[in-house]
Order: C-alpha cells, then structure tokens, then sequence
C-alpha cells in the first residue's frame, strides 16, 4: 500500500478500515491535521468505539478518518458514526467521490447518522475588524462585519446542504460538538518580535509584567504537575461556571497522546514565588499548534501567569516550525453586554485573525432512528 503525501484528483473511491500504523502514517504525511483525527483521539474518547477507516484509489490510501461511534439508548445496535474536525480528504474535490462511500460504509455496518466537521474555513475577521467592531455599539456580531469569505469552505458548505446533509452548529457557534467560530494567531514566516509587535499594548504590557514580576515557566509532565494542574482547572471552572473533566480523563489524553508522539502534547506551568498561578495544555499535530485547555488561580492575577503561559507555547509552536496557533473556540459576540465577550477581547489581543469554520453536519441514514435521537437529545439538552 502506497500513501499519498496529500489528497489529490482521484476517480472511484473505496472506504475500508485501516490500522492505526497505516492511519498515523497517513496523519504524518499532513501538513496539518486536527488533533481529534488522529488514531490516539480513538483511545481518549473512551465511552465511543472508534475505527479508522481509509479511503483508497487502487492501492493509494488517499484520504483517513477517525470514527467514534456513539449507541443510541435502547436501540444498541444504532449507532451515530461522528468524525470530528475531519475526515482528512480532498475537501476541494467533488464532495459525492468522497462522501458517498462513506456513507454507504456506515450505514451498512448500522449507523443510523454521520456527523461531521470538515475542517475548512468559510470567513475571516482580522484582529483590526474584531477592534473595530468591539468598539462599534451599533455591531452586536462578528457576521456583521464584511469578513473575507473563503471559496473551498462557501462551497463545501453549499455542497453539504445540497446533498441533504443538516447543519448543527448553533447561533452562537458553541453546540454539543466542537466551535464553528475559532480564533487563530497565524506563525508561518512571523519573527517572535513581529508575533509581539502584532499584539495589542496590554497583552505586550502583560507580558513584560510577568517577567518583571518573576514568574517562571515550564515545562510540566503527566507524572510530576498533571495533578496540580487538575487542581488549578477545577478551581477555574468553580469560577468561571463551566463543568470540569476528572483528573483520569487528562490522565488518559496525556498517556495516549504522548505515546503516539512524544512532542504530541505539552504541559506549561508558571509559577511566582513557589506558587502555580496558571497552567495551559497545547496539542500539536504537524504544523498546527492547538491551545487546549487552560487554568489560573484567583490569587495573584497581577502577575499575569496566563499571558506568560500564552507567550511561551506560541514560541515553542513557532520553534517547532508551526504555520498556525489555534486558540480554540469563541462565540461570535462584539456585544460589549454579552459575558462571552470578554473571550473574545482576550483572545483577540493577540493579533491573529477570528475564523469560521463550516461547522458541524448530519446525514440520517436511518431517519425515522435519527429523529428519535435527535428528540432523545434535546429533552437531556444534549
């Protein structure tokens, strides 16, 4: 079996489940591949099945997907087939070539539905509309901005919808799966004083804060700082008001991860004066570097821990050659009323750019199942 160092023009497709070998030396022959579309993401996810499958042309492995398949309760031999933010195909291509075989795969081994996230970008915001709009009392909405529209996501989006799949990301880009809306710091061809001179004056002034302050950073491991930092991220979501995940949840993602790449995922810690005030975890496959999770105590914000943990993993992204820095989800909000506005301040203070992505689709296979579960997850509010 060959494999192609990246999708390309292809005719009639089969779809056949693959190793993980086979699966991961497709992923490494990416530039970039998201996080969650790599065979480890199987092993994390430990209450779905999961299975990568191959799309071939002849002998080529042109295309790879993980599949988490969820049951649906008290029809266990149904199942909701979900590839999030992939699968890694052609996604420029004709959408039918690799599409249909999909779905036929599925369905035919008892998926009632396939959810999916194609990772392509449909609009850009600069980090000068994202002022200006947070600035402007009269713009509520990222949408309202004339943001520059990308032609391979505007089509892969009317393309879906066409051969009657269903959207499923909400209003305010945050649903049960992952964000619509991200926001992205691009690092292919930046200096570290040109990343700096991009950022706004208080994430520069923070910076320079923390390391006049003393904080010092580093590198933690899954043996010696995982549970300190679990400590950290719970007093976070207590709060912030979001629900955490238990310690063996990291315990897991930090092991399967690790083992499949050594350099897959990181641990930075800051810590002033013997104390840890903040800890974030980047995830990095290929040339994309993604801020997972982060966490920061109460007590001695003013020495601005998060921004020297931000600093350092996006110079150790940009060490390690990486084209972009992904600060994961934000709503679409610029209403200065809004609580998850100040997410996107953060967030934008970076320079960068906030992205949409197509979001997140559904195909019933089986539609008189698929209504069931749809009901089924909207009376448990997903």
């Amino acid at each position: 079996m060959s494999i192609a160092p990246a999708p390309g023009p292809v005719g009639n497709l089969v779809v056949r489940p693959i190793s993980a070998a086979d699966h991961l030396a497709f992923v490494r022959a990416q530039r970039s591949v998201s996080f969650l579309q790599t065979p480890a993401w199987g092993r994390v996810k430990t209450e779905w099945r999961s299975e990568s499958l191959g799309w071939f042309d002849g002998p080529r492995l042109v295309g790879a997907g993980l599949v988490l398949y969820r049951p649906v309760p008290r029809l266990d031999r149904f199942t909701l087939a979900y590839l999030p933010e992939g699968p890694v195909i052609d996604w420029s291509g004709e959408l039918g070539r690799w599409l249909d075989p999909l779905a036929a795969r599925l369905r035919s081994r008892g998926a009632f539905a396939i959810r999916l996230g194609p990772p392509v970008v449909t609009d850009t915001w600069s980090a000068a509309q994202v002022k200006e709009g947070l600035a402007d009392p009269d713009v509520r909405r990222l949408t309202d901005l004339p943001g520059r529209r990308d032609p391979v996501g505007t089509r892969v989006s009317s393309g879906l919808e066409a051969a009657g799949w269903l959207p499923q990301s909400p209003q305010d880009g945050f649903g049960v799966g992952h964000p619509q809306f991200k926001y992205e710091v691009p690092l292919a061809g930046r200096t570290e004083d040109e990343l700096l001179g991009s950022m706004n004056q208080q994430w520069r002034r923070n910076i320079k804060k923390a390391a006049r302050e003393g904080v010092e950073v580093s590198v933690g491991t899954r043996a010696g700082n995982l549970k300190a930092f679990h400590e950290l991220y719970v007093h976070t979501a207590g709060r912030d008001g979001f629900t955490p995940r238990p310690l063996p949840y990291f315990e897991t993602m930090f092991a399967a991860l690790g083992a499949e790449d050594p350099e897959r995922i990181t641990l930075c810690l800051a810590h002033h004066q013997g104390d840890l005030v903040a800890a974030t975890v980047m995830v990095r496959v290929g040339a994309h570097a993604v801020y997972a999770y982060g966490a920061s105590a109460t007590a001695k914000r003013e020495v601005r821990g998060s921004n020297a943990c931000q600093w350092a993993m996006i110079r150790e992204a940009l060490a390690a050659g990486c084209d972009v820095y992904d600060l994961r989800g934000i709503t679409p909000t610029l209403d200065a009323h809004d609580p998850h506005v100040g997410l996107v301040r953060f967030k934008s203070g970076l320079g960068g750019r906030a992205v949409r992505y197509a979001g997140e689709w559904d195909l019933p296979l089986r539609p008189m199942v698929y209504r069931a579960f749809d009901l089924y997850m909207r009376r448990r509010g997903r």
